[in-house]
């Protein structure tokens, strides 16, 4: 097996529906560390901490590429099909 950049945007995809699929409530916030929808961002002025920052990544994930991963699977399934 030959690494192609091909098989590199395929594994990019492939984290991509990774982080598409994570549910907050279901499996962030259960976790010891506290991530969820309840983290405070911070005062005026003050940068947020990398918590809030990959919890908004991944709720920005869900939210607008959703029908983008849809076409882009669909089409990374097609050209699988075609060409094994």
């Amino acid at each position: 097996m030959a690494f192609t950049l091909y098989s590199l945007l395929q594994a990019a995809l492939l984290c991509v529906n990774a982080i598409a699929v994570l549910h907050e409530e279901r499996f962030l916030i259960p976790l010891t560390i506290g991530w969820g929808t309840d983290q405070g961002i911070g005062g005026f002025g003050e940068e947020p901490g990398i918590k809030s920052q990959l919890t908004n990544l991944i709720r920005s994930v869900r939210t607008v590429m959703r029908v983008p991963l849809i076409i882009v699977n669909s089409v990374a399934i097609v050209l699988l099909l075609l060409f094994g």
